[in-house]
């Protein structure tokens, strides 16, 4: 799309939302809803072509719940403005936080450098180095600042083929597998933890809201972090041994490029080591959180609580008293994606509208009333039906539409509701196909070494076994964990 198309959709998207918004409100049938959902889904439609029109900034349609649900009555200022204040928004907040430290100080960049030069010369192996190394972090920090930092490290290895002057297919193959997985090891490293990516926040956020049940950041870990490491063995195998096998035996100065980086960050520095700490010993309390409790004979403690302790230690712990200087000021939060959370506050204002008007009730029975669903068949068509759409819109603002959905018709079909909305969330962040997908794949895409169609024919494979992947974890992981 040029400029010029995008700015046509955005004016289209402009006036075309608040247009259908009206219609809504002035021929809604006093059937099958109630009026109060009628204005619901309207403000919906205004959202959702807002968000794929990107007529406004995503963050500025997310409050317009603030606006309209008390224009039109759904909701006063209290109900409209309360979700926007949710624990889990400030455990994300807290999360953002810890990646700053790290960023600001380079130990992201120290830990990565150090966990590939584990890897060796062997390009199976630096590859392997680099996913492992994306995911870890991605766990962690954002997926984009991840493949922001890895990328030109990335590209220092690369430089060594000479691939400007070479029609070695296996140099070619090779630069071509390091980009995706960089890419794609970021997108899947994100699922590890809650605070990985937006999309898994959002639906602790719909489960505590919706469901009046609290996930706590280890009883994700226990089907986040396995799931994470199965996808990315599975992406590992495929693209090193069945779509694009380089067959190099070595790159011997690829070692040398890493150590040359690891000498230019110098010794570590005593920021780092108390980011470090800071860093540890937070993600240690969220991990080991019930048995803290148990401990201590309490249940103050809890994942947000927890991540706010260590947020404010990144701002109280001196480097030196002598120069006044702390882990974190607050210029640098000019950096913490603010918008990131408006939406989620957006989504969590909107889901409670459609739970009060019982859209998502509606929507589940009508669904329900279709025959007898099989859980399995349920779980592919809503998975393949939510990543398939990520790779065209936003996979936040498509999490804060579809999970609420989900969970309705979880409940209309008397299903635990983490057998569907798990998966389907996993299934947000799963988008391997096209550039526009995810901000790793435009960042990754960007170095010019990755053709169009391989993308795409790598990402469509992948997609089709993380749907399959995620249909067996419905039937088994997740009961196990889930009960």
């Amino acid at each position: 799309m040029n400029t010029t198309e995008f700015k046509g959709a955005k004016i289209f998207g402009l006036l075309f939302g608040p247009t259908v918004f009206f219609l809504i409100l002035s021929f809604s049938p006093e059937v099958w809803i109630s009026p109060d959902a009628w204005k619901v889904v309207g403000i919906a439609a205004w959202m959702i072509i807002w968000w794929i029109t990107e007529a406004a900034p995503i963050p500025v349609t997310a409050l317009l719940p603030i606006v309209l649900f008390q224009i039109t009555g759904v909701f006063n200022a209290n109900e409209a403005t309360a979700p926007y204040a949710n624990p889990i928004i400030f455990l994300f907040m807290a999360g953002f936080i810890l990646g700053l430290g790290m960023e600001k100080h380079n130990l992201h960049k120290r830990i990565a450098l150090n966990l590939i030069r584990l890897t060796g010369t062997n390009p199976n192996g630096i590859i392997l180095g680099f996913m492992l190394t994306t995911a870890f972090l991605s766990m962690w920090i954002s997926n984009t600042a991840t493949t922001v930092m890895m990328l030109p490290i990335a590209l220092s290895i690369t430089s060594l083929l000479n691939l400007d002057n070479t029609q070695d297919k296996g140099k070619k193959r090779f630069a071509l597998v390091l980009m995706l997985s960089i890419a794609y090891a970021a997108n899947i490293g994100g699922t590890a933890t809650i605070i990985g990516t937006p999309p898994n926040v959002a639906w602790v956020g719909f489960m505590s809201e919706m469901m009046d049940y609290e996930v706590s950041f280890a009883q994700y870990l226990k089907v986040g972090l396995p799931t994470c490491f199965i996808m990315l063995a599975i992406t590992y195998f495929l693209l090193t041994r069945v779509l694009f096998p380089s067959r190099i035996k070595n790159l011997s100065d690829s070692s040398q490029i890493i150590d040359d980086q690891i000498s230019a960050l110098g010794k570590i520095s005593r920021a780092e080591k108390l980011v470090a700490l800071i860093f540890v010993l937070t993600a240690v309390a969220w991990i080991l959180r019930a048995n803290l409790n148990t401990w201590f004979n309490t249940t103050l403690l809890n994942d947000t609580l927890i991540g706010m302790i260590g947020a404010i230690f990144m701002f109280a712990t001196p480097v030196s008293l002598k120069r006044g200087e702390f882990l974190l000021d607050w210029e640098y939060t000019k950096k913490l994606p603010w918008g990131i959370l408006l939406l989620f506050g957006g989504g969590l204002t909107l889901a409670k509208a459609m739970e009060t008007t019982e859209i998502v009730q509606i929507v589940g029975e009508s669904i329900a009333q279709q025959g007898n669903m099989s859980k399995l068949l349920l779980v592919l068509g809503l998975s393949a039906f939510m990543l398939f759409m990520t790779e065209i819109m936003s996979n936040v603002a498509l999490t804060v539409i579809f999970v609420p959905v989900v969970l309705g018709i979880s409940l209309s079909l008397n299903i635990n509701p983490m057998y569907l909305s798990l998966p389907v969330t996993l299934a947000a962040s799963y988008a391997f196909m096209m550039p526009i997908s995810t901000p790793p794949n435009a960042i990754v895409f960007s170095s010019g070494m990755i053709p169009m169609k391989e993308m795409i024919r790598a990402g469509f494979i992948l997609n089709l076994v993380a749907i399959l992947l995620l249909a067996v974890l419905s039937e088994t992981l997740i009961p196990l964990v889930y009960g």
